[in-house]
């Protein structure tokens, strides 16, 4: 996942200028609209920028041929940002053709912190842009950089004006208007479900509420029950409980003294829609398709990333990493003698990197949305081709399964070439040789492309997800499916003969996350049970059943995740049909049924409903280690029957739709106030307006006790667990979005569009 670190290389300075340190609301340059040709010696700029001054404009031809945006750089030094003063910085900028333009405040010298920053892709037209920052840290030097690198061709640009002042009013929040004191599921509560919302309010004193209808009909009333302080929002509240009232409709509000719930509807079809909404998402982070605007929307239409096609480097034909860069991550020389064509699969996050890893979970939990609605789902439409709007629809084939089949084939491209050491072994992941810095579509990256060493990890993914695929295949497209299962035999044997090749930790230091992982018996436990799944052969049971995992723990509060799949293993043989002796099924069964209670037991205790309580607090995507626990609720609902499974389900549901201590939707698109601002490269609308929103139905990563870039380690200082989270593009750690967080997103979703 991305992370990023400004640096720039200063070759041009003039002279600096200083600034009385008293004044407020004082502007920090000398002459904001570029009215005196004799301030204009104030500002530099690195060789390859030709500036000119017209009255009014100070422009500079920007030659073509770089690659990063630091690479080239007009500025002015002689600022000077205080620690905790807040500042205004506003532009009007122009370019011709046009090219990246990235505005920076910054620490004049390294490490160049920034602290205030506004990017776009200019235009010939003039665009208007400002930004509300307050500074972290004191900086003297400090300077405003234009960053103009990046572009393959010359381009002209023009800033028309630029001021800096400080003494402003802090910035906005990103969500405007503020949340309810009334915390509810903003998109829609489910007939025959629980339905509650949470009042934050102090005292014990019971407070009366009302239900009112889109008519303002009284529909329903009664007591707040108080809970004191709840420990992970650290806030004191109230449970609000209208299970009782069972009347679908939309419009509906709560009301307690003087404060009024946002809007929301009791419906079913509202799950049904995020199903969609939240598949369609894989189609929009394709790799190697042109996105077509008639299935994904004019908005998220794009040419096809990393092709090869110019500036861009492409995934065609892609060699390892260098032996030098191989000693850095792995400690000794590594390469390779091949390529490999690895063009499709997903971008796996906000970054333009693949992860066989984070890949082969996100593909198996997809296909077992398909799975669990073939199962336990009657006719449910996560089986139906034309589901969603993608290029294969109505090909005969369900939706779900081409969605997955793009990452599929993907997978099986990242193999070692038969012949070579390491055959059959699967590349850990492909990503540039260095972070992309974004904004940026994918055909305009232009980072050389490489594969990093094969891992047991990913190799063992590959085989779990080809498996299943195998499986799920096998009517719709046999020969298919027999491919798949080739590729996951040869790939489990190729990891129990390198059994110990773990990819290592590096911080993301060399263009991509690392997705370290130095056990791997969880890896060999998921795909040896659904290797038996597909094919019923008791060799593959002997293997899982020799597992420490076949009868060890493998429920955790935190959830499970790419890391840790045992879980996923477990609750697959629990539900999936299979030959398996009915005294094994009984103890599998039992263990899920055992930690969906224990889930139960955590959300009777939190105030807002949701079955995640981890003792060190939330972690790195707790949005979608919630999901996992519920969908191990979930599956003990499908396997037993037993409402109050199915019950405590639904509402979980509402915390991420809004019953929270933010009260914010952390998916897109549903609720009134909902995360829109989330990191990503390509959906990067709240850093640039050129570029698209993050599209409806995916979601944000949520809140993170442990907040792991600079942004959020900044503006959350000592907040809650269930508030340690800021919806701002500058925050990976708590706002990034990630194929293997939608996916179980997408189950979910049908679980609840399913179920009655």
């Amino acid at each position: 996942m991305t992370h990023f670190k400004a640096m720039i290389g200063l070759t041009a300075s003039l002279a600096a200028f200083a600034f009385q340190s008293d004044l407020k609301a004082a502007e920090q340059l000398p002459d904001p609209t570029f009215a005196q040709a004799a301030l204009v010696g104030e500002w530099w700029a690195t060789p390859n920028i030709k500036f000119d001054y017209q009255r009014g404009a100070l422009c500079g031809s920007v030659a073509g041929g770089s690659v990063q945006p630091w690479d080239a750089i007009l500025g002015i030094n002689g600022v000077r940002l205080d620690k905790g003063e807040t500042y205004r910085l506003s532009i009007i900028v122009s370019g011709d053709p046009g090219g990246p333009m990235r505005a920076i405040a910054q620490k004049g010298a390294e490490p160049w912190t920034a602290e205030g920053e506004i990017t776009r892709r200019l235009s010939p037209d003039k665009q208007s842009a400002s930004t509300d920052f307050e500074a972290g840290t004191t900086h003297r030097p400090a300077q405003l950089v234009f960053q103009l690198g990046g572009s393959e061709r010359a381009w002209r640009f023009c800033l028309h004006s630029v001021s800096l002042l400080s003494g402003q009013a802090s910035a906005p929040a990103s969500v405007s208007g503020g949340p309810s004191a009334i915390r509810v599921n903003q998109t829609a509560y489910l007939p025959g479900g629980p339905k509650r919302a949470t009042l934050v309010q102090a005292g014990r004193t019971a407070q009366t509420w009302t239900l009112i209808s889109n008519t303002g009909a009284r529909v329903a009333s009664g007591k707040t029950r108080a809970n004191g302080l709840d420990m992970s929002s650290e806030l004191e509240v109230h449970t609000i409980d209208f299970s009782d009232f069972d009347t679908p409709g939309d419009g509906y509000r709560l009301v307690v003294g003087g404060e009024t719930s946002p809007l929301f509807s009791i419906s079913r079809e509202a799950y049904a829609a995020l199903r969609n909404d939240a598949l369609s998402y894989f189609y929009k982070v394709r790799s190697g398709i042109d996105i077509e605007a008639k299935y994904a929307g004019t908005d998220y239409a794009r040419p096809a990333g990393h092709l090869g096609k110019s500036p861009n480097r492409g995934d065609t034909s892609v060699g390892c990493v260098d032996t030098r860069t191989a000693r850095k991550v792995y400690g000794k020389a590594w390469s390779c003698g091949y390529k490999l064509n690895v063009a499709g699969g997903w971008y796996d996050a906000g970054d333009f990197g693949k992860y066989v890893v984070n890949g082969g979970i996100a593909t198996a939990q997809l296909l077992a949305s398909y799975e669990r609605a073939l199962n336990y789902g009657g006719s449910s439409q996560a089986l139906a081709d034309r589901l969603v709007s993608i290029p294969e629809a109505g090909n005969g084939v369900p939706d779900i399964l081409d969605e997955a089949r793009w990452e599929l084939d993907f997978l099986v491209s990242m193999m070692v070439p038969e012949g070579e050491p390491l055959a059959g072994m699967a590349h850990h992941k492909m990503h540039g040789n260095r972070w992309t810095v974004g904004p940026i579509l994918p055909h305009r990256d232009r980072e050389l492309r490489v594969l990093h060493r094969p891992s047991t990890a990913a190799t063992l993914n590959l085989a779990a997800a080809a498996a299943q695929g195998a499986r799920l295949f096998a009517r719709a497209d046999p020969a298919y499916a027999q491919w798949l299962l080739s590729a996951a035999i040869r790939a489990y044997e190729a990891a129990e003969a390198n059994p110990k090749l773990y990819a290592p930790v590096t911080n993301g230091t060399f263009g991509g996350g690392d997705y370290s992982d130095d056990d791997v018996s969880d890896e060999f436990y998921w795909a040896a049970s659904e290797l038996y799944l597909t094919t019923s052969d008791a060799a593959w049971l002997k293997r899982a059943k020799a597992s420490p995992h076949w009868s060890g723990p493998v429920f955790y509060p935190d959830g499970f995740n790419w890391r840790a799949t045992a879980a996923l293993a477990r609750i697959q043989l629990a539900s999936v049909p299979s030959n398996m002796p009915s005294g094994d099924l009984r103890k599998i069964r039992s263990s899920v049924i055992k930690a969906a209670d224990a889930y139960l037991k955590v959300q009777r205790k939190e105030a807002f409903g949701l079955m995640y309580s981890p003792d060190q607090g939330f972690g790195w995507g707790s949005n979608q280690s919630l999901i996992q626990n519920m969908i191990v609720v979930a599956t003990a609902y499908d396997i037993t029957g037993q409402k109050r499974y199915l019950q405590a389900v639904r509402e979980s549901m509402d915390y991420l739709l809004g019953r929270n201590a933010l009260g914010i939707s952390y998916v897109t698109g549903y609720g009134t106030l909902y995360a829109q601002r989330q990191h990503s490269n390509m959906f990067a609308h709240a850093s640039d307006p050129s570029y698209p929103k993050p599209p409806k139905g995916v979601l944000a990563g949520g809140p993170n006790s442990q907040p792991a870039d600079d942004y959020a380690i900044k503006v959350l200082k000592g907040c809650a667990p269930q508030a340690c989270y800021v919806d701002d593009p500058r925050s990976f750690s708590t706002n990034e979005i990630a194929i293997n967080w939608n996916a179980p997103l997408v189950w979910i979703a049908s679980f609840l569009a399913d179920t009655r």
